[in-house]
């Protein structure tokens, strides 16, 4: 039951931790997506398996790392490994989630952190790929969580940095990438977005409590679809929050300072 004021921020990582199944393998990054699955391994996910990219594999996490290297995604763990081992076992299918991020993504899932602007003139350089083409490549289901904003959600991104359904149906696989596998659920601050599976366009799936759609369609840069069944997004629980706030990230890194 919920009895507590939350932010839009808590929600949305409330809301990520839900998707994810008890007993499922899932390669986190740093930041929301990691505040996500060590929610869910606290809450109702715990024997969720997490991944990190540096080679944590199975820990029990103390407190949110900061890092992919960080010393506490080896905390407990199943095993301390390589990045080579773990890419190794993305590429045989084993992974059923990664959580993924980007500066722009548009309607087909593709995930842009490499350049905004042109590639050789860029107005910003970003960061790039890392390990997220491969990650978003190979395993199952990708999961991207970011605040709704229509710098970010745009009608085509500026670059590629790693492939969601291309440019539509069949377009993924004709790339050689592996069959079942692609962008699943985008969280944000406002929704849930899912991808139809015979379009693979991007659609509202659910809204958060008190959120219009015409809220997040001023936030799209694009036509957004809608599912034909549009739903509420849970609220999150008394549990969830005060395991986010006090185990999760009890310093307000992501979150910021609770209500």
């Amino acid at each position: 039951m919920t009895t507590k004021t939350y932010t839009p921020i808590e929600q949305m990582i409330c809301t990520a931790a839900g998707l994810l199944e008890d007993g499922a393998l899932v390669v986190v990054g740093t930041g929301a997506p990691c505040a996500a699955a060590m929610l869910a391994q606290l809450t109702t996910a715990p024997k969720l398996a997490l991944m990190f990219e540096a080679g944590g594999v199975g820990p029990r996490l103390p407190r949110m790392p900061i890092s992919v290297g960080d010393s506490r995604t080896f905390y407990q763990g199943l095993m301390a490994t390589s990045m080579a081992d773990i890419m190794e076992t993305c590429q045989r299918g084993m992974v059923d989630y990664t959580f993924l991020g980007g500066a722009q993504i548009d309607r087909y899932g593709n995930l842009n952190s490499t350049v905004i602007g042109d590639y050789d003139t860029p107005a910003v350089r970003l960061p790039g790929s890392g390990g997220a083409n491969d990650l978003g490549s190979l395993c199952r289901k990708t999961l991207v969580i970011t605040p709704h904003d229509p710098r970010r959600f745009v009608e085509r991104v500026d670059y590629v940095t790693t492939a969601g359904y291309l440019d539509g149906p069949g377009a993924r696989e004709a790339a050689g990438l592996p069959p079942g596998t692609g962008p699943h659920k985008v969280i944000t601050d406002l929704a849930i977005l899912g991808f139809h599976p015979d379009t693979k366009r991007m659609q509202v799936e659910s809204l958060h409590p008190g959120v219009t759609l015409e809220a997040v369609r001023s936030r799209t840069s694009f036509d957004i679809d809608v599912a034909d069944q549009l739903a509420t997004t849970a609220l999150p629980t008394s549990d969830q929050l005060d395991a986010l706030r006090k185990q999760v990230d009890p310093h307000g890194y992501i979150i910021g300072r609770s209500l």
